[in-house]
């Protein structure tokens, strides 16, 4: 299979300057010019594919480079040092979004409990900015 940059950037639900920028990065190799245009074939879309699988898991674009260095064979000591780092940090905003929204459900419950005075919701966020 023979795509262009074009082509490999809708299989992998991203724009060519997502292509590009990943390129840039190291992610994904850019190939020669064949004609006046660069072909992808299918180990570029399954690579695109790993960056945006392991993106929606909240890797960062060093980590991905890492991972995609990491020979899935040898190396999955660090492979799990890499997920178990990524579960601390989903861990620590998912107790700070919970925290936000306990914080915003109770602003929520004092501005239904009473029509007098200023709004809580909108108080405490005048507040931040004081």
């Amino acid at each position: 299979m023979s795509m262009t940059i074009s082509a490999l950037a809708q299989a992998g639900g991203v724009g060519v300057e997502t292509v590009r920028y990943y390129q840039r990065r190291g992610l994904l190799d850019t190939p020669e010019r064949g004609a006046g245009i660069r072909r992808y074939g299918e180990a570029d879309a399954r690579r695109l594919a790993f960056i945006r699988s392991a993106q929606a898991a909240g890797f960062t674009l060093e980590q991905i480079g890492e991972l995609l260095r990491l020979d899935s064979g040898q190396d999955r000591a660090r492979a799990r040092e890499l997920a178990a780092e990524r579960i601390a940090a989903l861990d620590l905003k998912i107790a700070e979004l919970q925290a936000a929204r306990a914080a915003l459900e109770r602003l929520a419950r004092q501005c239904h409990a009473s029509e007098e005075g200023p709004c809580p919701i909108i108080a405490a966020f005048e507040g931040e900015r004081a």
